[in-house]
């Protein structure tokens, strides 16, 4: 099993500083997801979750790698709707391989047939991220490229019994698979876990900094 601690020292101190920035805000992450939840801690712990209720329905004009961060900001701005004076962070994770977005297995046999596609094969995983304050919102993109070795029959009927695709984009969670089993090729391991770290930083640094003084 794969962890947090596949992230850089650096972005992690680079998270940790952020945390002290955001200090005395409130802050809501637009999200029920517990993977979500526990990378956010790398920022701060002192967050509310708050998930959006929105349609994901896609129009046919999003290319793939940009769906992520179309439905990080419709999440980020339906939270900001409520509280419109919180740093609000929106977040979308979706698995393309082809061209095509693979989203959540709906039974085993979906399930099976995403783990066989991406069997022996590099993927990409696209998280956007969304976060808005006081009428204000500002987006990004982050991309990894993930591999996964050829996967045996037994396991992948195996990972489908422990019900943990169900809940995961592309059927998968890198988290849940040893390193000679699915590792990453380039990129961010958070990213793939569903909430990139280390772009989110730079995202929530430069928003702030672009803020309006108050008088």
């Amino acid at each position: 099993m794969q962890s947090i601690k596949n992230t850089d020292k650096a972005a992690l101190q680079r998270a940790a500083r952020l945390g002290r920035r955001l200090a005395g805000r409130q802050v809501i992450l637009a999200s029920a997801s517990p993977r979500r939840n526990e990378l956010m801690r790398a920022i701060t712990s002192d967050f509310l979750t708050e998930p959006a209720d929105i349609d994901e329905s896609l129009p046919d004009y999003i290319p793939a790698k940009m769906a992520s961060e179309y439905l990080a900001r419709l999440k980020c701005l339906a939270v900001a709707k409520t509280h419109p004076h919180a740093l609000v962070i929106g977040s979308d994770t979706t698995v393309v391989v082809d061209n095509e977005i693979l989203g959540k297995p709906n039974d085993a046999k979906q399930a099976k047939n995403m783990l066989k596609r991406l069997s022996g094969r590099t993927h990409s995983v696209v998280s956007g991220i969304a976060v808005s304050c006081n009428g204000r919102l500002a987006s990004s993109s982050d991309v990894t490229s993930v591999v996964f070795t050829e996967l045996d029959e037994q396991l992948i009927d195996w990972y489908i019994s422990t019900g943990s695709p169900f809940d995961k984009a592309g059927g998968y969670g890198i988290q849940d698979f040893k390193k000679d089993e699915v590792y990453i090729g380039s990129g961010s391991y958070t990213n793939v876990v569903g909430l990139p770290v280390e772009e989110l930083t730079f995202l929530i640094d430069a928003f702030l900094d672009e803020e309006p003084e108050v008088r």
